[in-house]
């Protein structure tokens, strides 16, 4: 069975730093791009971060940039989200997702993602 299984979350202080992971199971994500999202209440799903198959790429949207940073260590079969300097707003569930791509990955298309976790709760609260 394939899964995406992500952990890490929880309860964090405003400017401090959570590192979420994600695993995968069934499967080897060494053929797949690998993104971030994240979906807070009422809101509609967005991308926080995405890598391409060897890790090469990166990408993320101007919200996060230069306090996320995805990673992946695929001998593990792992891909990992470094959260920093996070804000109340950051607070969402966040999920990672696959995609069967080479060469480029997905920040926005969310809808296109092969696989999906079930996601892991992050509040950024005092």
């Amino acid at each position: 069975q394939l899964q995406l299984v992500e952990s890490g979350g929880g309860l964090v202080q405003p400017g401090g730093s959570l590192r979420l992971s994600c695993a995968a199971s069934g499967f080897t994500l060494d053929n797949y791009a690998i993104g971030w999202f994240r979906q807070a209440p009422g809101k509609e799903r967005e991308g926080v971060a995405c890598i391409t198959t060897t890790g090469g790429v990166t990408s993320y949207p101007d919200s996060v940039k230069g306090r996320f940073t995805i990673s992946r260590d695929n001998a593990k079969n792992m891909v990992y989200l470094q959260m920093n300097s996070l804000k109340p707003e950051d607070t969402a569930v966040y999920y990672c997702a696959a995609r069967g791509i080479r060469n480029s990955c997905i920040i926005k298309a969310y809808y296109v993602m092969d696989y999906w976790g079930k996601g892991t709760l992050v509040t950024v609260s005092s």
